[in-house]
């Protein structure tokens, strides 16, 4: 009976994962979430581990060629512009006239 005890996850959950991890929340729309389902379960893996896989290879794709962001664009045009309020971005007041 004692062997059944420590035979899940639970009992030795600090060396369930080799670094240590965080939780995240995550919201996906219903037929997303049904397709991480059916692949986890295909793959036979948890959702979790299928998600951080796919996390890693996107985030280890470099941009491609020739693709440059605006702040790219613009970086050293960032934090020149003095005397302006500090709460530009985010105070409604100077967003008045702006769109509906």
């Amino acid at each position: 009976m004692s062997s059944l005890r420590h035979a899940g996850i639970a009992p030795r959950n600090r060396a369930y994962y080799a670094i240590p991890v965080r939780t995240i929340s995550l919201k996906l729309p219903d037929d997303l979430l049904a397709q991480l389902d059916r692949e986890a379960k295909a793959r036979r893996v948890t959702k979790s581990a299928l998600l951080r896989e796919s996390l890693e290879k996107a985030l280890r794709k470099p941009s491609p060629a020739g693709e440059v962001s605006c702040y790219d664009m613009a970086r050293d045009l960032a934090g020149v512009v003095k005397g302006l309020p500090e709460d530009l971005a985010d105070n409604p007041k100077y967003m008045e006239g702006f769109g509906a």
